[in-house]
């Protein structure tokens, strides 16, 4: 498995995978959240900030030379604190390479890139989103980590 960063030119397929991740997120947002478009398309209204943002870093998953996913991490600035504080933004795998360690290996390489504090944060209705990431970090920090809210959210804090 590798992280491969996307390039602006590359943002078509980024945001081809980002429709699959939507329809899959559909169900656990609220109703007014999960509609598609006038042209049948859910438009991730953040996708361009990753080219146009500090602090905004774009991957894909690559498994085996195919595309596997993506993952989407965001830094949070705050004045207060000298250490980076990051969020999983968005973080997909394609159905067909889930329960395979994919989702794991590239969590884990996230978290070695990108070391600061992390607030990992799940829709309140999306179990195995919560099941994923607290079996992933609970394995990642060995049980140094908090359950918290985050932005109205459940979600995870740990250090990495």
């Amino acid at each position: 498995m590798e992280l491969l960063r996307v390039s602006y030119e590359q943002k078509i397929i980024l945001r081809n995978l980002m429709e699959l991740y939507q329809y899959d997120m559909s169900p656990y947002e609220d109703e007014r959240e999960n509609d598609v478009n006038e042209f049948g398309l859910y438009d991730y209204k953040y996708l361009d900030n990753y080219w146009t943002e500090d602090g905004r870093y774009p991957y894909l998953v690559i498994q085996s030379g195919k595309l596997a996913g993506f993952v989407l991490v965001r830094e949070i600035k705050t004045a207060s604190d000298a250490t980076p504080n990051y969020s999983m933004a968005e973080f997909f795998i394609l159905k067909k390479y889930r329960k395979q360690s994919i989702g794991k290996e590239a969590a884990f390489k996230v978290f070695e890139m990108f070391k600061g504090n992390w607030s990992i944060a799940w829709l309140e209705k999306n179990l195995s989103a919560q099941a994923f990431w607290t079996k992933v970090i609970s394995e990642y920090k060995a049980g140094e980590y908090s359950n918290t809210m985050f932005s109205g959210n459940p979600a995870i804090e740990f250090y990495a």
